[in-house]
């Protein structure tokens, strides 16, 4: 087991064979009621695995979480089907890396056309991560969870 990756970030060898596909994005739900979901969390990365089990953790059923798994090419089709089923939802991308890095300023203006492109009644999408840096790592472990854990309450919230 590598100590570098999440410990939910595995996949059993049938998901590598008979026919699989690669998915541009992947959606998670515990109890798919989709009609309860008042929020959209899209990340991608290790932050997903922290999301979902924080989810799992307080079963919250009003947060609907999307990993994009390809940054570019954009995927825009696999996104708009996943955010047509919460044209009403608040959008939220969320990162861990400062708001200056990461993917936020590279998928921003995507995601933001593709909610447009569904007809979303929000059209914009707001940002939860940490504010901008000069550097990507706080350089103190104790900040850095207690960042991180700030942000994952927030998403919750």
């Amino acid at each position: 087991k590598s100590p570098l990756r999440h410990k939910k970030n595995v996949s059993h060898i049938s998901e590598f064979t008979d026919n699989s596909t690669f998915h541009r994005t992947l959606g998670y739900n515990i109890n798919k009621q989709k009609n309860t979901v008042s929020r959209v969390i899209i990340c991608s990365g290790k932050i997903y695995f922290d999301l979902i089990e924080e989810k799992e953790k307080i079963n919250n059923d009003n947060v609907y979480i999307i990993r994009l798994e390809q940054l570019y090419p954009f995927p825009y089709e696999p996104l708009a089907l996943e955010l047509e089923q919460f044209k009403d939802a608040e959008l939220i991308w969320c990162q861990e890396e400062p708001k200056n890095m990461g993917a936020w300023l590279l998928v921003r203006d995507y995601i933001q056309w593709t909610l447009k492109y569904i007809g979303a009644k929000n059209k914009e999408i707001m940002y939860i991560g940490r504010n901008p840096a000069a550097s990507p790592a706080t350089g103190y472990a104790k900040r850095h969870l207690a960042q991180q854990k700030a942000i994952i309450d927030q998403v919750f919230e």
